[in-house]
């Protein structure tokens, strides 16, 4: 699903593409000293390199959203404990095999968390487990969905000083409904002239954003906490990445094939050296 206008990426995109030809019109038709030359030069060179679109992930580059998953997997242990031995029953991994095949029927995010841990607590239990525990596992559930937005330090400075370098995307993953809400809580929705909500975040999906922008992949940079989800993808088609790892991550997100050493990719420990990095990539 895609929120806002598409048009002033095309703008910003058509008025550099005017201003590098004007410059060099300029250049060819003036009898300037050598020294303003250069400079003109130096002015092109330095436009033609920069970013024309930025990207941002949204949960745990943005606001915290993993640490209440987290919170919520550990309450499920306890219950699902009272019937089996978590350590015989390889709780963890069943759930994560579950929740791994049902990606594909419920997407990501809380909903399909939750029909994923009924689904493994009633196989573990061998249905035994009570209806009134499921009832608060659906209360777990509801509890991430209704979980005030806490936003990460520094992210509306560095997301406003990432505006003056490019204009932005948001682009982030999971249950329609969440998102929208956490999106509209987050008082961030205006500095985005784009929002995307994906189900899921892959070098076709990408593609397809950057084409509607009309973008040249190399003219892209992605920043967020997933290797897998914002930063492979896009290294991949050719653009760049800033990688901005969260507390804890996911098992799935965690599986990756990203070079650390990736000339295209920076990695930072603070959201506020997100704007820092996005320069030293267009720089280079």
């Amino acid at each position: 699903m895609s929120i806002g206008p598409q048009a002033p990426l095309r703008e910003a995109s058509a008025t550099r593409g005017a201003f590098i030809e004007v410059l060099l019109g300029l250049r060819m038709r003036s009898r300037r000293s050598s020294e303003e030359r250069a400079q003109l030069l130096g002015a092109t060179l330095s436009l033609s390199s920069s970013f024309e679109l930025v990207g941002f992930d949204a949960d745990d580059t943005l606001w915290h959203s993993e640490i209440h998953f987290q919170q919520a997997h550990a309450e499920f242990e306890r219950i699902v404990g009272q019937y089996v031995d978590l350590a015989d029953a390889g709780l963890h991994q069943r759930m994560l095999d579950t929740e791994r095949r049902n990606i594909r029927l419920f997407g990501y995010g809380a909903k399909g968390m939750c029909l994923s841990m009924i689904e493994t607590a009633i196989a573990l239990t061998q249905e035994r487990i009570s209806a009134a525990d499921i009832h608060r596992l659906l209360d777990l559930v509801k509890g991430i969905l209704t979980h005030p937005v806490e936003l990460l330090p520094g992210v509306r400075a560095a997301v406003e000083a990432a505006a003056e370098i490019a204009p932005l995307v948001l682009i982030t993953k999971g249950d329609l409904f969440h998102q929208e809400a956490k999106i509209r809580q987050s008082g961030l929705a205006e500095l985005f002239p784009r929002i995307e909500i994906v189900s899921e975040k892959d070098a076709q999906t990408y593609a397809r954003v950057l084409a509607e922008c009309q973008v040249a992949p190399a003219r892209f940079a992605m920043v967020g906490n997933s290797l897998r989800s914002d930063i492979e993808p896009v290294l991949a088609l050719g653009g760049a990445g800033v990688h901005v790892p969260y507390a804890v991550t996911w098992a799935l997100e965690a599986e990756h094939a990203v070079d650390p050493a990736h000339p295209r990719l920076r990695s930072v420990q603070r959201t506020a050296d997100v704007p820092d990095a996005l320069r030293e990539l267009a720089a280079h």
